[in-house]
């Protein structure tokens, strides 16, 4: 009986220090978050109340008194600027994954594995995030650049608002392809593209692709946004952002 009774306190005295906090979250690491939020919930008994979106559209939003405490970036520029415009905790950013970028078809034999769809295919549309506000965006014009097909392919551009409409641009045929997240269309099984066909962009094509995280001021002292910073540099976190095939902070 006194176990039992024990059992119960304790799990009162959890439940009653339970916290929620709202975490923007960019929208490529939309399924790792999703399962990272249910293990972080186990684990501390705080929730993490998730809103998804572009990068830039969540920086305007924090800019204009948003009640976000914690933002996962999809890349280093938004976070930076934040903690230089006073937003976010002194010192608090830190890179939680690497992103990884693929042109990516939902047919089959499309995209042939070194991009050369490019430079030699024929497609009427190509799918890309909206480079204004959007990491992937910005990323896959460089790469584009670098390739020198830039001012070939422009005028083909069918923009999403984030990378998962950009993806969803490809999935219904809008776009014959597009530069989306890998871990839109990784088999987690087995690591590789698990549908259609695709070109992983080498990451010499691009600016380094450093994923974001910072505790914002207004989650200072929530101990469930406090919490989230250190669960997602554990174990359990790290295992789940490399299934869905991102790259670890070193």
């Amino acid at each position: 009986m006194r176990l039992i009774i024990s059992f119960f306190l304790v799990l009162f005295t959890a439940l009653a220090n339970a916290e929620t906090t709202l975490v923007a979250v960019a929208s490529d690491f939309t399924k790792p978050m999703t399962e990272i939020a249910a293990e972080f919930e186990k684990a501390t008994g705080h929730t993490a109340k998730l809103s998804f979106g572009s990068s830039g559209k969540a920086f305007a939003q924090i800019q204009n008194d948003a009640p976000f405490e914690v933002y996962f970036a999809a890349s280093e520029q938004y976070p930076f600027e934040l903690e230089k415009l006073g937003f976010a905790v002194e010192n608090s950013h830190f890179t939680f994954a690497i992103g990884k970028l693929v042109l990516w078809s939902a047919t089959p034999d499309f995209v042939d594995d070194k991009g050369d769809v490019l430079k030699n295919g024929t497609f009427k549309h190509l799918a890309i995030a909206d480079p204004s506000h959007a990491p992937y965006g910005m990323f896959a014009v460089e790469v584009m650049k670098n390739l020198n097909v830039f001012e070939k392919i422009e005028p083909l551009f069918v923009q999403g608002e984030n990378i998962a409409q950009t993806f969803q641009f490809v999935t219904t045929g809008n776009a014959e392809l597009g530069f989306i997240a890998f871990a839109q269309v990784i088999d987690t099984q087995t690591g590789k593209i698990g549908s259609g066909s695709g070109w992983l962009v080498p990451e010499n094509l691009h600016s380094p692709f450093n994923q974001t995280a910072m505790l914002l001021k207004k989650g200072a002292e929530n101990p469930a946004a406090l919490a989230l910073i250190d669960f997602i540099k554990s174990p359990p976190a790290l295992a789940i952002i490399k299934k869905y095939g991102f790259g670890l902070p070193k």
